[in-house]
């Protein structure tokens, strides 16, 4: 039971794996886009009292494992670190860059997958997702 987070009435392991993409799947996540955005996800994540486990930016979506109290939606924790990291995003970049659509940096929806006791085998795929991207786009070369 140590391994295991607590409330004030109850101990909890919640896990999930969330992957969401930028609007029309902009190839904008590389550069300076990337190094900014683990971090801002980080500080947006302990605002809702949860904590980011791994991630991984890609060239067209971000793939990351976030635990997160019971107390709280998958849908509220996702929509806030999306809705909020999309602000400085274009503060910052949306002024040089003109390829944001208004304010939306991030598109609608997002997928979500409970982890159990599949961790071990989740931070695997996570980790090792940019170089399986590129081995199923050289495939596609030969269609």
């Amino acid at each position: 039971m140590d391994d295991y987070e607590s409330l004030s009435h109850s101990k909890w392991e919640c896990k999930y794996h969330v992957v969401f993409i930028p609007t029309y799947r902009r190839k904008t996540l590389y550069g300076e886009l990337r190094k900014h955005l683990g971090e801002v996800f980080r500080k947006l994540a302990v605002q809702k009292e949860s904590r980011i486990e791994g991630g991984h930016l890609m060239l067209d979506h971000v793939h990351m494992m976030i635990s997160m109290p019971p107390k709280y939606a998958v849908s509220q924790v996702v929509g806030y670190i999306k809705g909020k990291s999309a602000i400085p995003m274009a503060r910052v970049y949306g002024e040089r860059k003109r390829n944001f659509v208004g304010q939306h940096f991030w598109a609608r929806g997002y997928f979500a997958s409970t982890v159990g006791r599949d961790e071990a085998v989740i931070r695997d795929s996570i980790r090792k997702q940019e170089q399986e991207d590129v081995r199923l786009d050289q495939m596609n070369l030969w269609r």
